[in-house]
């Protein structure tokens, strides 16, 4: 009795998941001796263990052929597994078993889903908040459930490794490959966001990867077209940047990925990525960090390591820095040849691949892949659309948005008043209209599309000036909403005047367009972060007086808007 009294508290503690309990710790795990793991080991050649190493690129929307000429290498290659982009959930499934059918060991299926199987699946599969937005909630456990559900989605499509979350601290508003995908500029809050997250992954049973170590957060280069630069000081990089990643590891982070930047000081040798750094990835991340886990590489086709490192020379130089996993190799066959060359001219030891292989056969193990079983393809869109998974994710949203300028502009709003809606970005309502348009007894809705004239304009403002109240909604729908809203001067002037004392100005943007556009005169100004329907919600049930905004901005946008900001 007294057991089951226990079970059912320990049950309660953990928010109602006592099954988080049942797998060891992943890190150990992999470093201790297992009968399968040596069994499958034994059972290799030299050059499958080592392709053990490599993971391709996998779709579903680039047509048969393509489909065709990775099973071709899994078949040859025996390679120990796939990183996952676009295409169709049933479409993918039937990819995975039947790539799996040809791997002599189950392959380990990875994929980037920042923000859930929507990120690579956006057809048919739920996206959650971007990292930015979730980076203004004040209740981390919100991101612990989060992982929990992404997990779910993953272990159900027969995947097992996401590559999030990114614990990148971004100070740079200009970054153009981070951005809105970090959960801000505060090193606390990204921290202890990238550790629910985390935690919530492993605890549903699949691995969860920090990244972009050392920290790719202060950059105005995309290290998928040129080798970034990063000129800190080592004590800066220390106390800034490395700080996610040092406390996420004495957490149990499983695994790290490690970006490709230039760190001269942390690696002084000319033009010698990060990724590729025997300096950084065993000396730092290893040595002074104490990391345990499995280091990944960024996608190894990447500008920012082949530049200066071609013809297959920066996979050799990944494997002597000390990473396990290499994705996406611009040839594996060629890397895996020379490998074994590399092995045998002294340069890459025998033991240290053993020990890597191992590693990753021991990941496979803990996955349960020892008892691998095809993925059914039976109600899959109804499982990864699960009605829980949307609550959540609307309860995400309604406690991100965020409420940056006097509540008596949204006190003050009255359904009952004649209502301008004014719409930049769309040239029809999208979820926030249509809403609006149910409780508004008296209004009318405008549209601007980028296309007016500065004379039409200037009309529109008239007549939006006749209403009572008036609501400016911005919208930007580009699925990676960058710092500034790609608007033409004329709208720009536009909105700065239409953003006065009666307008409630609601943005569905990166927090960061603030700087761009001047909407401060607004009587309120609701920061919404991005344009998906259950942003535009939640903004909707601020307006309505039907939750309170609770969420603060994540990151600093100027002396007006700064972190923590949120009435």
């Amino acid at each position: 009795m007294h057991r089951i009294f226990l079970i059912a508290v320990l049950y309660i503690l953990l928010g109602g998941h006592a099954e988080a309990q049942n797998k060891p710790d992943f890190v150990p795990f992999i470093h201790q001796q297992h009968r399968w793991v040596d069994s499958v080991f034994s059972s290799l050649s030299a050059k499958e263990r080592i392709a053990q190493l490599f993971l391709v690129r996998a779709h579903t929307n680039l047509g048969e052929k393509y489909i065709d000429s990775v099973a071709k290498v899994i078949a040859n290659e025996q390679l120990g597994g796939l990183v996952v982009f676009q295409g169709g959930p049933v479409r993918h499934v039937d990819m995975f078993n039947r790539y799996q059918k040809l791997a002599k060991v189950p392959l380990l299926i990875t994929c980037d889903g920042e923000w859930g199987l929507g990120m690579r699946l956006p057809d048919s599969t739920l996206s959650f908040p971007y990292q930015m937005t979730l980076g203004a909630i004040q209740d981390n456990r919100l991101l612990y459930d989060m992982g929990r559900e992404v997990a779910k989605d993953f272990l159900r499509m027969g995947m097992h490794f996401n590559f999030a979350p990114v614990v990148d601290i971004n100070n740079n508003p200009k970054n153009p490959v981070i951005n809105f995908r970090s959960f801000g500029d505060n090193k606390f809050n990204v921290t202890n966001k990238g550790r629910m997250y985390m935690k919530g992954m492993l605890d549903g049973g699949i691995i969860a990867s920090l990244k972009h170590f050392p920290g790719h957060g202060d950059t105005d280069v995309d290290s998928h077209y040129d080798l970034p630069q990063l000129n800190f000081s080592r004590e800066r990089l220390e106390s800034l940047e490395m700080y996610p990643f040092k406390e996420l590891i004495q957490s149990g982070a499983p695994a790290v990925m490690v970006a490709h930047m230039h760190i001269p000081a942390l690696d002084a040798t000319k033009n010698i990525p990060s990724s590729i750094s025997k300096k950084v990835v065993t000396d730092i991340l290893r040595g002074e960090m104490g990391f345990k886990g499995l280091a990944v590489t960024d996608a190894m086709n990447m500008k920012g390591v082949t530049k200066f490192f071609p013809r297959g020379e920066a996979d050799i130089k990944a494997i002597e820095a000390g990473n396990d996993l290499l994705e996406l190799s611009e040839n594996s066959a060629r890397a895996i040849a020379l490998v074994e060359q590399s092995i045998k001219a002294g340069r890459l030891k025998q033991s240290d691949i053993d020990a890597r292989v191992k590693k990753i056969l021991a990941t496979k193990y803990w996955l349960g892949l020892h008892q691998y079983k095809p993925v059914n393809r039976n109600r899959l869109i109804e499982d990864l659309n699960r009605p829980s998974t949307k609550s959540l994710i609307q309860r995400m949203a309604d406690a991100a948005v965020t409420l940056l300028r006097s509540d008596k502009g949204i006190l003050r709003f009255n359904t009952q008043h004649n209502t301008a809606v004014v719409s930049v970005g769309i040239s029809k309502p999208q979820a926030f209209e249509d809403g609006l348009a149910l409780q508004l007894r008296d209004s009318k809705n405008f549209y601007v599309t980028g296309v007016e004239t500065e004379e039409q304009l200037k009309e529109l403002l008239k007549e939006v000036r006749d209403y009572k109240q008036i609501i400016l909604a911005i919208h930007d729908n580009r699925s990676r909403p960058g710092n500034e809203l790609h608007v033409q001067e004329p709208i720009r002037v536009f909105i700065d005047k239409l953003a006065g004392r009666r307008t409630v100005s609601v943005l569905f943007t990166n927090p960061y367009v603030l700087d761009d556009i001047d909407v401060g005169r607004s009587n309120a100004i609701v920061m919404a972060y991005q344009n998906d329907d259950f942003m535009q919600r939640a903004a909707l049930k601020v307006l309505l007086k039907q939750i309170k905004p609770i969420g603060k901005l994540p990151v600093t946008i100027n002396k007006t808007f700064s972190y923590g900001d949120g009435i």
